[in-house]
């Protein structure tokens, strides 16, 4: 009767271990979260090294200025909404609203009512003009 008990219970023990060890084995996914765009963000595509477009995202705010002087000047070009991804993803857009009460007395200020943002490949894409100039703004994140 021992003998039996003793093969029973290491049986059990044995049965155990094996389901713990394949469990162990799987590798936990963990939930794939929205892109954060929040942050700094610095024109890659500009044609001139004293001028370019910078932009800071925050909260649900995208404000963009025109950068000069080798950094020394700041012009608001664009102050408006971000909304934020609530998706998993790559790539993302959001058609922003300008805040006319901040952007209307900017001299380099863009007058449009609404503008599109695209991010994909690490770039936050959007158009702008200036002085008669069509330009596709490309920027990454940091710096």
């Amino acid at each position: 009767m021992k003998r039996l008990l003793v093969i029973i219970l290491s049986l059990g023990l044995c049965l155990a271990v094996a389901g713990c060890g394949s469990e162990s084995g799987e590798k936990s996914k963990e939930p794939e979260k929205p892109l954060d765009l929040s942050g700094k963000w610095v024109q890659s595509n500009s044609d001139s090294d004293d001028m370019w477009h910078e932009a800071i995202i925050k909260d649900d705010e995208i404000t963009i200025h025109w950068v000069s002087n080798d950094g020394d000047t700041k012009d608001l070009y664009w102050a408006g909404s971000y909304v934020a991804p609530t998706e998993p993803g790559d790539t993302y857009s959001w058609e922003s609203e300008n805040d006319t009460s901040k952007t209307d007395m900017a001299l380099l200020a863009s007058t449009s009512k609404t503008k599109e943002f695209t991010y994909e490949n690490d770039e936050l894409v959007y158009e702008a003009s200036a002085m008669g100039s069509d330009m596709t703004i490309r920027l990454k994140k940091g710096n």
